[in-house]
């Protein structure tokens, strides 16, 4: 079953190696195609967790990650790193 467009959501996080990772972007539907087309343009992994984004769009523009979800962030943000070819000190 094919996703509707207008229902796609989409999470942009930062993370700086320092401090907790953030909320950079957030949208639905067209702005989420926005984020993912920006993302794909730039060579940004992309991953699909649709429990996590639910926790994920409930925090505002620039909220860090609650702890509760650090393990769930890490994880991801390991597996982009290694996509890239990169190591937390690179």
């Amino acid at each position: 079953m094919k996703e509707n467009p207008s229902s796609r959501r989409a999470i942009a996080l930062s993370y700086d190696q320092e401090n907790a990772p953030t909320i950079s972007a957030k949208g639905s539907g067209e702005l989420a195609e926005q984020i993912i087309a920006l993302a794909q343009e730039n060579n940004i992994p992309l991953m699909e967790n649709a429990y996590l984004i639910e926790l994920l769009l409930e925090l505002d523009m620039g909220d860090a990650i609650p702890e509760e979800l650090y393990l769930s962030v890490a994880e991801i943000i390991a597996f982009a790193y290694w996509l890239s070819g990169k190591t937390a000190t690179k």
